[in-house]
């Protein structure tokens, strides 16, 4: 069991986070599980509370992709994870929230049992401190307009107009999924004082988009283009991403060794239905997101 604690005085978040949790335990496969909370006595006297986790003894995904290095994780890999947090988003933007910070360190790998070389562990959606229900953000919108998250996995809109909604969490995606198949974050920046500034500016720059390398397999390329799209009233929400042939077929239980194969003659959006007008009938609604004052990160430990 992993256990997030904070001084009890300063644990307004993770309470917050614990709530989030609570609402979300009907998506246990995809997203880390809570077994409640708890308050304690640290050895000083102050009071402390606890949060209980689910242990990933994977770590996170973010370790992962370093182990592997510039070459990337296999793309039969790539799209097994990728399935598992689609359905984790999925499920969270129906339960009307956003995550806010979607990227490789807040995805868990949890062992499981099976066969097939990605079986060993399973992606988790993790760490909802930053999360907010739709109504909260759509309140914020007026009053604090600032986005919050982390820039290298931040959206145009956001970056550009403080805008946050459920299909920035796809946009976050789309990076996630570019850096596992490449091992290279999807904003090449040098790491300095102005590192932050730097894709900020990349975000605002209306014609820039993180490249894409030819090499990767046709579905794998449809994919991020759906994710990575700067229109964001094209970007395509996470339960019709789940049709994408790069992930479609894929599922925790069968997951398939086999690499991708070429669509023939045919794109995504031919296949589906109609879908041009899928997608102008797509309706969403903006979120504003304050970024000052971000709170101290809690201490986790493993239990």
């Amino acid at each position: 069991m992993a256990v997030k604690s904070a001084e009890l005085s300063v644990s307004e978040s993770i309470q917050e986070e614990k709530e989030i949790l609570s609402n979300l335990s009907g998506c246990p496969n995809n997203i880390i599980q809570c077994f409640g909370d708890e308050i304690t006595v640290a050895d000083d006297g102050s009071m402390v509370y606890n949060l209980l986790l689910e242990y990933a003894s994977g770590g996170s995904l973010a370790d992962r992709i370093n182990k592997f290095g510039p070459k990337g994780l296999p793309e039969s890999e790539v799209r097994c994870f990728t399935r598992s947090i689609l359905e984790g988003l999925n499920y969270i933007h129906e339960s009307d929230y956003v995550h806010r910070d979607l990227k490789p360190e807040n995805i868990l790998l949890v062992h499981k049992s099976g066969r097939g070389i990605t079986a060993e562990f399973t992606a988790k959606i993790c760490d909802f401190g930053l999360s907010k229900s739709v109504k909260k953000c759509q309140k914020n919108e007026l009053e604090e307009p600032y986005w919050r998250g982390t820039p290298m996995f931040l959206s145009p809109e956001a970056a550009m107009d403080g805008l946050q909604d459920t299909r920035s969490d796809i946009w976050s995606l789309g990076c996630i999924v570019l850096e596992m198949l490449t091992g290279k974050a999807a904003w090449n920046v040098r790491e300095g004082p102005n590192y932050e500034a730097n894709i900020l500016k990349k975000l605002q720059r209306r014609n820039q988009l993180p490249k894409i390398p030819g090499y990767l397999s046709h579905n794998a390329k449809g994919f991020l283009n759906c994710c990575l799209e700067r229109n964001v009233s094209h970007r395509l929400s996470a339960k019709t991403l789940l049709t994408h042939p790069f992930v479609d077929g894929l599922n925790n239980d069968d997951e398939e060794e086999e690499e991708i194969e070429y669509m023939h003659g045919w794109s995504f959006i031919s296949k589906e239905t109609d879908y041009a007008n899928q997608i102008q009938e797509q309706s969403y609604q903006y979120s504003q997101i304050p970024s000052q004052n971000w709170p101290q990160y809690p201490y986790l430990h493993v239990i």
